[in-house]
């Protein structure tokens, strides 16, 4: 079907079930084998969680479909143990550039500053990141994928879900104790169990046009608007792996779809671009053509009862900004350790409420950026039309006209600073790292090695704790850090090389750590295992940190 990939085939195998007649008993189900539901399956197995995943396919995203992911994304990517697959297939970039008519007027850096692990994004086709995903899930033995079984019926009781599942050989029930819902934009799940979504879609169409070619073009995000080779509209250009260039061009609610589609009509607009971009005849073939709307949507609230939903299921975006993968994956982030503390009975069903709270305030962050962004590129009036390109001719030399462009605010994590779940600052901090922020990452050395600050953190509560030298840390007094079951580990962050006796230690080589953390020796951290932090203080002290871990658990 693609001249650059071969699609998997993955085994169908008869579920034991239909043999049987029995019902299948499981702790958590996901259903939908795409990035997010497999990310998804990655971060229950990382927190010791049991999980049956069941997709209605036997292969990978069929087509183009996502492309970049962004540097949180990433983060997140290596605590699944796929970000360096993910970093090495694909195409890093951190500038960006926007064009009005023939001219650049603006241009950005996604991560202005150094010492970053991460680049600002990565543009991989999404096949390739499914593939990478389903390869780790199939070494990990807590997790069962199962392969062309789809499910045809929900429903739900007080505790748990009831499935239904048909395959080529019959059908077999499944109880759920936990239902994850991460089965696309159409979301069969959603439907069977009632439920809306709810926004706008966009009177506007866009052509996606993969094309393969040899091309020096630099690894960089490029937009158009009103360019000679497409006028009155906008063109986004994207380098992919294996000479793959990913190329939108909007047309128009009028336009025919299936006449847009059609080689004859795509062509020409392709060497059109390519020749006003530098007038060299370039050989080149389609690899996939779509023409795709877009909307604005998500559900009132994104957990029901024992069901859950992630992703596109529970909220969708339109493409410009990168906020669609990126933002289903941060879902996943933050409800894996939340379900495992109440699968666990040591948190209250009530904390997946903060799940949905959180997870909807970065979905209304999203829709609200995805919205003025396509208001931005698609002026829906000729006033509009006039006051957008109006700032156009601004921005190549005014400030104020480049801090109005808006080709696409990309995705960044949301800085949940309204959670419920935080501990407010008594004292004075400054910079990013306020309780509800994503942690920074800084170039760090553990044991002589070097390494990254964000590889020592994850998946379990911690205590960030920042000394001079890291010999004279109280070992005993950290060394017992339980309050009701949740165990909150120290991870020393020092200033001089050394080690802490028995509790985890990076150096700050650098001082980066330090810097971007406002810390001094003693300033202590509270870190949630989805890498946010939860409280800070300038000393540690042990009620204060139980009264943190007891609030970030939903306990207070």
């Amino acid at each position: 079907m693609l001249s650059t990939y071969t699609y998997p085939k993955y085994e169908y195998r008869v579920p034991p079930e239909i043999a049987t007649g029995r019902t299948l008993k499981a702790p958590v189900v996901i259903v939908g084998a795409g990035p997010v539901g497999l990310g998804m399956a990655l971060d229950l197995d990382l927190q010791g969680i049991p999980v049956l995943l069941l997709d209605e396919d036997d292969t990978v995203s069929i087509g183009s479909r996502g492309v970049c992911y962004a540097k949180r994304a990433l983060e997140i990517l290596d605590r699944y143990g796929i970000g360096d697959a993910v970093c090495a297939k694909g195409v890093s970039w951190n500038v960006g550039r926007t064009f009005f008519r023939d001219k650049e007027v603006y241009n950005f850096n996604l991560v202005p500053e150094p010492d970053h692990h991460r680049p600002g994004m990565v543009n991989l086709q999404q096949y390739y990141l499914e593939e990478y995903l389903v390869a780790r899930a199939a070494t990990r033995p807590g997790i069962e994928l199962r392969w062309k079984n789809k499910v045809v019926s929900v429903t739900q009781g007080g505790s748990g879900a009831t499935l239904t599942v048909e395959t080529a050989d019959g059908m077999y029930s499944v109880e759920a104790d936990w239902l994850i819902a991460a089965d696309g934009a159409r979301s069969p799940i959603r439907r069977m169990l009632g439920l809306e979504v709810e926004g706008k879609i966009f009177m506007d169409r866009f052509l996606i046009a993969d094309v393969v070619m040899k091309a020096d073009f630099p690894a960089e995000r490029w937009f158009w608007f009103d360019p000679p080779f497409h006028p009155n509209q906008s063109v986004l250009l994207h380098k992919q792996t294996d000479s793959v260039f990913r190329i939108d061009f909007q047309l128009g609610w009028d336009a025919d779809p299936e006449e847009e589609k059609k080689p004859e009509n795509v062509i020409p607009r392709i060497k059109a671009m390519l020749g006003a971009m530098d007038g060299k005849a370039r050989e080149f073939e389609l690899e996939w053509v779509s023409v795709y709307t877009f909307q604005c949507r998500r559900m009132a609230k994104f957990n029901h009862g024992r069901v859950l939903f992630v992703g596109d299921a529970a909220h969708q975006v339109s493409p410009f900004g990168a906020r669609g993968a990126n933002s289903g994956l941060q879902d996943a982030d933050n409800l894996g350790w939340k379900l495992k503390l109440v699968i666990d009975g040591k948190a209250p069903a009530s904390l997946l409420d903060s799940y949905s709270e959180e997870r909807v305030y970065a979905a209304d962050e999203n829709l609200m950026n995805s919205t003025r962004s396509t208001d931005f590129i698609t002026p829906k009036s000729r006033v509009s039309r006039t006051f957008r390109n109006a700032i156009l001719s601004l921005a190549k030399d005014h400030a104020f006209g480049r801090s109005l462009v808006n080709s696409g605010r990309l995705s960044v994590p949301s800085f949940l600073v309204d959670s419920s779940l935080n501990t407010a600052d008594t004292e004075s901090f400054t910079g990013r790292m306020l309780p509800g922020a994503p942690l920074d990452d800084a170039p760090v050395e553990k044991g002589g090695a070097p390494g990254w600050l964000l590889q020592s953190t994850g998946n379990r509560f911690q205590l960030m704790l920042f000394v001079d030298n890291p010999a004279a840390v109280d070992v005993a007094a950290l060394s017992a850090l339980d309050f009701d079951g949740i165990r909150v580990e120290p991870l020393i962050v020092a200033r001089r090389a050394g080690s802490a006796d028995s509790l985890a230690c990076v150096h700050d080589v650098r001082g980066v750590a330090f810097t971007r953390y406002d810390a001094q020796p003693g300033t202590a951290y509270l870190i949630r295992p989805d890498q946010h932090v939860v409280a800070r203080w300038r000393r540690f002290d042990k009620a204060q940190l139980r009264a943190a871990v007891t609030r970030a658990c939903g306990r207070s």
